[in-house]
């Protein structure tokens, strides 16, 4: 993570987060945290990140999420160019997908 944004008020939101173990404490957490339309603007940046990541073609995603192509190009820019904060998480979404599958 860029060090320019870290603070004590970041690093106590993300201590919250991690300290979740259940979907269930997920929505409720982030509906009390955030409105609903902050909630639904970054699971669509996900979706478009994972997307993305798929080698989808832009007209693809904004078909399948209806985001802009400037919200696109802006998450673009953060899989090319960023902490590989997306790419993380994804494989390791993967990896927790395929150890379920097994099961």
């Amino acid at each position: 993570m860029s060090r320019k944004i870290q603070d004590d008020n970041l690093d106590f939101l993300f201590k919250a987060v991690l300290a979740l173990e259940t979907p269930e404490e997920c929505y409720d957490f982030f509906e009390d945290l955030c409105t609903v339309q902050e909630l639904k603007t970054i699971s669509q940046r996900l979706v478009v990140a994972k997307m993305l990541s798929e080698k989808s073609v832009y007209t693809d995603i904004v078909n399948a999420t209806g985001a802009s192509t400037a919200t696109i190009s802006r998450v673009n820019r953060s899989l090319q160019y960023g902490c590989d904060g997306y790419d993380k998480i994804f494989n390791r979404i993967k990896e927790k997908d395929e150890e379920n599958e097994q099961l």
